[in-house]
């Protein structure tokens, strides 16, 4: 009897792009993802999963979740389903809630390698997952809690659990050794800002890499001050830090063979009677000046005070700066897609490809210096902060600025990834960043599956493969 209804159920699924059906008064669901996907979009299907999940999972205290899918998309489903779950909650009933919710994944793979689950990959889905709950609790906690001195509390609780001590500069100490841009962005807020860093360093390294985060716990826009309509939500300003954070907590638990330096650049944008003017000129780590014609493009600052430490003093070979930097992000790419800007078409195509596969898509924006730096042009300083023709390729522009405090000239690999749109869904964070990171440094990991996810240095470029796999109907029960 079971089976016959298990099958009339599966024959009622016609996925447009997605189809659930219940079972047993709703004590169950089958749900089936996309039969197809586009060359832009996760082979996982990924963002289907997390919404499907969110809107098909049974009540209950005592849940379960089977998911059906091929081996090389097991990963990119578990942040998935982990997006589904938020920590932060400061809902009354859920403090009065005596019994603890418990949801329990099991994968069922299918088609080739299709085997039982090694309890390695198991660990890694599990220090992925968390660490992308982390990072959106983290997005998700508002700035009367979530301020630089909480956010400094949780780099260093990660350090702890990692067995590494961070480097932090705060205040005055900040304009003292020339972090201009930190400083000057976060110098009105009751909580100073602060540069925090924490370094893994093995033995046998190779190269040096640097993950920068933007981390504005609160963005008010500063004396150029947002409206009512655009401020609500700017608690998410610190979501390129957050995912740094979380997935250099799971990179070093999984083992990563290179050197890897997580920098946090940490202030509240706020407006006071210290708060950076208009007009005002700061000087940046890197030794440039900037005028500052908008205090609302404050992330670019805090960044290039971020990557040019990394550069200088961290000698950092691949610089990676992560950051909910500009809202024309989402016009550019849309509210799924991140950009990406790189000085390297081999890093921007690793980028895209890390996306496919981890399920936090990214999109390449145009790098070209030579026409759009000019925007930046100032009669007294070096540059301004802020374009002078919003017209004009704006999410290019702003990843251009943070790219000249290290120079276009440099040798080295450097990546701009602005994620503003996809680090919330609704009014939720997702987590996004941590996933792509660990699969773009995939290769550098000791773990085989994040080796598999990862773009680089692959023999066989599987994107066929995966198109192949595209048209296969995957079901999540």
């Amino acid at each position: 009897m079971e089976s016959l209804l298990w099958q009339a159920a599966l024959s009622t699924l016609n996925p447009n792009p997605t189809d659930s059906c219940p079972l047993y008064l709703n004590y169950a669901t089958v749900a089936a993802l996309p039969c197809r996907v586009s060359r832009h979009n996760s082979p996982s299907a990924a963002h289907f999963i997390t919404r499907l999940v969110r809107t098909c999972l049974p009540p209950g205290v005592h849940r379960c979740i089977v998911m059906v899918c091929e081996q090389p998309e097991v990963f990119a489903s578990a942040c998935a389903l982990a997006r589904a779950f938020p920590l932060f909650t400061h809902r009354s009933g859920a403090s009065r809630r005596l019994e603890k919710k418990t949801v329990t994944v099991e994968f069922f793979l299918v088609g080739q390698d299709n085997g039982p689950v090694e309890v390695s990959t198991l660990q890694c889905l599990a220090n992925a997952t968390e660490g992308v709950r982390l990072a959106a609790r983290i997005v998700d906690t508002p700035c009367n809690e979530m301020n630089t001195d909480t956010f400094l509390e949780e780099i260093n609780k990660v350090g702890k659990e990692l067995g590494i001590v961070p480097t932090i500069i705060r205040d005055e100490e900040l304009k003292t050794r020339g972090f201009g841009g930190i400083y000057g962005v976060g110098k009105a807020a009751l909580h100073p800002p602060a540069l925090a860093v924490l370094s893994h360093t093995p033995e046998g390294a190779t190269q040096t890499i640097a993950w920068v985060g933007k981390g504005i716990v609160y963005d008010t826009g500063g004396l150029s001050i947002k409206g009512k309509t655009t401020m609500p939500g700017m608690k998410r300003d610190c979501g390129g830090a957050a995912a740094v954070l979380g997935a250099f907590r799971a990179a070093i638990k999984q083992g990563f063979k290179d050197n890897l330096h997580a920098v946090f650049c940490l202030a509240e944008n706020s407006v006071g009677p210290n708060a950076t003017r208009p007009d005002d000129i700061h000087l940046l780590y890197s030794g440039k000046t900037v005028e500052i014609n908008n205090t609302d493009a404050e992330g670019r600052l805090v960044l290039a005070d971020g990557v040019s430490y990394a550069c200088k003093d961290l000698g950092a070979d691949i610089i990676v700066d992560m950051a909910t930097l500009t809202g024309a992000q989402g016009i550019a790419t849309g509210k799924y897609h991140a950009a990406v800007l790189t000085n390297s078409a081999e890093w921007e195509a690793a980028c895209v490809k890390a996306g496919r596969k981890c399920g936090d898509l990214v999109h390449p924006l145009v790098y070209c210096p030579e026409l759009h730096f000019s925007e930046f042009t100032s009669a007294v300083a070096d540059m301004k902060n802020s374009v002078a023709d919003r017209d004009n390729s704006p999410s290019s522009c702003a990843g251009l600025f943070i790219a000249s405090h290290i120079g276009f000239d440099w040798p080295g690999v450097w990546v701009h990834l602005d994620i503003a749109a996809p680090v919330h869904a609704g009014e939720r964070a997702t987590g996004f960043g941590v996933a792509l990171l660990l699969a773009l440094f995939g290769r550098a990991s000791e773990d085989p599956l994040l080796n598999l996810v990862s773009p680089l240095g692959c023999e066989v470029d599987v994107e066929e493969e995966d198109m192949g796999r595209d048209s296969k109907r995957r079901r999540l029960v």
